[in-house]
């Protein structure tokens, strides 16, 4: 099978126009388009997917700009697999890389975290004073990103989220990122794990901030000349482009070549001074002026290539373009969306359950064949309310690895006789039983007699050694009870022989006197 590079899209009519959206993937290299899967309109940040991979089929979802609705695609059929009723419309939503949880936010700054593959609501809460306009999760998913219209960044803890200890209380962020003055309008999470990696938020007022979420602290600003609505960062991290309204992308170099002292050049990372590090890329001396790229439409979603030698630009007209990096040289546009506003942009490999491409890359005879092969990542309703009864008898759900069915020892499967398994599981499951196995049973009875007859003896010398101390006691008393009588004291003591009816012996029972 060859890998194959795609170009996932999702569409929704212009504010003027009329119609519906729909997710889209082409193929990269000749603009093709592979697959369409229609009835969907959903705004900026309100579309997310997961690729196929590990033996589990992927999906597209989208929040509908009109209703409360939440269309669920697979990659195995171009049509609506489920359409799931939420509490109300939202104005982003974010599927962490495993597809586990959904996040959505709202234009009353409310967030929902739903689990997809039972649909449980495991938190609602009021996160921001006003709309918030996008969700990210980290890359480990760990954690949760918002940003608002209040022009404010928070980081949510997932598991506190669902924490089942924790739902009577309000959540609070694990910390917030406050340098913005404007709404925020995209956030972007760099590799790594939290809090290992680092993230870049835009804002309407023309700035791209780098934080830091290991010391929660902001890293450099960089500062445009319109007001930014989308990032995106290289995969290493070298670079990022910025694109605004206007039509405008700006490439920012996060290094720098400068002339050493003893001569030649030297390569130097740009930034990371705190707040007070300041990267204006309208400066006339900033290296940055000289890579702008100019759309001439309005630029709605970025994305960069798996090999990040190509930038996607989507435009609020249907555009697609594709740009080399290296030359900013314009190499092809898709114009199959005119009249559609571009809302989501994505490269992925080509998914091996796509529809109309099954047979071809699966070598399967139908697309029901197709399923077997490929189960899709399974996605319930999403419940609209909270729901503890749900959640105390919520069932995991998990998907069971595909058995390898490489044949072995040049083409031919390994026969594990079942001889020579039990003696396997003799040895290593039931050791104690293969050390006792040479024992006969006449041996252990011998063995356990001599035993008991050891105890035997034991118990008969302390009995032998009880009655002896006794009788020293006795005796003693006795004696010290004959030497009081004859210098004329009374005993405290009086020692009466028992009856041999009463006691069974010639012990001598004490009396006190009162």
């Amino acid at each position: 099978m060859v890998l194959q590079e795609t170009i996932l899209c999702a569409t929704a009519p212009q504010p003027s126009g009329s119609g519906q959206g729909a997710f889209v993937l082409h193929d990269l290299q000749a603009g093709t388009t592979l697959a369409t899967f229609r009835q969907t309109s959903s705004a900026p940040h309100c579309s997310a997917f997961i690729e196929t991979a590990n033996g589990q089929g992927g999906i597209m979802i989208g929040a509908q700009v009109d209703k409360s609705v939440l269309n669920v695609y697979n990659f195995q059929r171009d049509q609506i697999a489920l359409k799931i009723i939420l509490p109300e419309k939202l104005s982003c939503l974010a599927l962490d890389q495993s597809a586990n949880y959904c996040a959505g936010g709202t234009s009353q700054g409310r967030i929902y975290l739903w689990e997809v593959a039972s649909g449980i609501l495991y938190n609602a809460w009021d996160a921001h004073y006003r709309q918030v306009n996008v969700l990210k999760f980290t890359a480990d998913g760990v954690m949760l990103i918002s940003g608002s219209e209040d022009s404010g960044v928070s980081v949510w803890s997932i598991s506190k989220l669902v924490d089942h200890e924790l739902q009577n209380e309000l959540p609070l962020p694990q910390f917030t990122l406050s340098d913005h003055t404007l709404p925020v309008t995209d956030v972007f999470c760099g590799v790594g794990p939290f809090p290992k990696c680092r993230v870049l938020t835009s804002s309407l007022d023309h700035t791209v901030k780098l934080w830091d979420l290991a010391t929660q602290s902001l890293m450099t600003t960089f500062h445009f000349p319109r007001p930014v609505c989308c990032v995106v960062w290289d995969v290493s991290e070298r670079m990022f482009f910025a694109g605004s309204p206007d039509g405008s992308v700006h490439q920012v170099n996060l290094f720098r070549e400068r002339d050493h002292k003893y001569g030649g050049k030297v390569i130097e990372a740009i930034g990371g001074a705190g707040t007070a590090d300041l990267v204006r890329v309208d400066d006339p001396e900033s290296v940055a002026k000289t890579r702008l790229i100019t759309v001439d439409q309005p630029v709605t979603a970025l994305s960069i290539s798996i090999t990040a030698s190509l930038l996607l630009v989507g435009t609020a007209t249907g555009l697609i373009h594709i740009y080399d990096i290296a030359s900013h040289q314009l190499l092809r546009s898709i114009s199959a969306h005119k009249g559609m506003s571009v809302t989501l942009l994505a490269t992925m490999l080509k998914p091996p359950d796509l529809v109309g491409h099954i047979s071809l890359s699966l070598n399967v005879a139908s697309s029901a064949e197709a399923k077997d092969v490929i189960p899709v990542k399974p996605v319930a309703p999403f419940q609209r309310m909270r729901d503890p009864k749900a959640r105390e008898a919520h069932e995991v759900t998990m998907m069971l690895p595909v058995q390898d069915k490489t044949p072995y020892n040049n083409g031919v499967e390994y026969d594990y006789p079942d001889t020579e398994f039990q003696n396997d599981y003799a040895f290593f499951v039931r050791p104690a039983e293969q050390e006792n196995s040479g024992l006969s049973s006449s041996a252990r009875v011998a063995e356990l007699e001599e035993e008991a007859q050891q105890l035997r003896e034991q118990l008969s010398r302390a009995k032998g050694v009880n009655d002896a101390m006794w009788e020293t006691v006795v005796q003693k008393l006795l004696s010290q009870g004959k030497h009081k009588e004859l210098i004329g004291e009374k005993p405290d003591v009086e020692y009466v022989p028992l009856s041999a009816e009463a006691s069974g012996s010639d012990r001598s029972r004490k009396r006190v006197r009162k």
